[in-house]
């Protein structure tokens, strides 16, 4: 598990102007980028092709789940690394029902040659794995994760210097 605090620092990819890329491929660059509004606290496990988001805003209203289909976070010198699959699931606070998000994304990233017909097939399969677990309280989505709040001590993170050059 991991925390998100709103204005939190972190790098996206960008084009020549500027402007972020939902899918970079060619001619682009990292930069930059504060984060408003969202306490995100986030659940990940090195075996599974997923990570669950809970989103909560600034005053700590939570706000729902989100299912970031992905590659299993590998470790690396600073962090891990993952690569994102595009395809995500909504579910709102009430578990009552889930909804897929950035199916188009997911299609224009198959035309473009970056994920397989195959590979949709399976994303979509652990999303509705993941959505289920979420919805059917299975562990460790049977805790009262809603309601939980950081330390408001904690220090703002910052990247470690030479971060880019390792």
């Amino acid at each position: 598990m991991f925390y998100v605090a709103p204005g939190n620092r972190s790098q996206v990819a960008v084009d020549h102007t500027g402007q972020q890329l939902r899918l970079p491929q060619e001619d682009w660059r990292l930069a930059e980028v504060q984060r408003l509004g969202h306490h995100v606290l986030s659940f990940a496990s090195r075996d599974v092709s997923h990570a669950v988001l809970a989103f909560s805003d600034e005053a700590g209203e939570f706000l729902g789940w989100y299912v970031n289909l992905e590659d299993p976070p590998k470790p690396s010198p600073i962090g891990f690394d993952t690569t994102d699959h595009v395809l995500d699931v909504l579910i709102p606070p009430d578990r009552s029902t889930w909804t897929w998000k950035d199916e188009d994304e997911l299609e224009e990233a198959i035309v473009l040659g970056l994920f397989s017909p195959d590979d949709a097939v399976r994303f979509r399969e652990e999303g509705e794995r993941a959505a289920r677990a979420i919805i059917d309280r299975r562990p460790p989505f049977d805790e009262p994760w809603e309601e939980w709040r950081p330390d408001p001590a904690w220090p703002q993170p910052e990247l470690p210097e030479g971060w880019d050059r390792i």
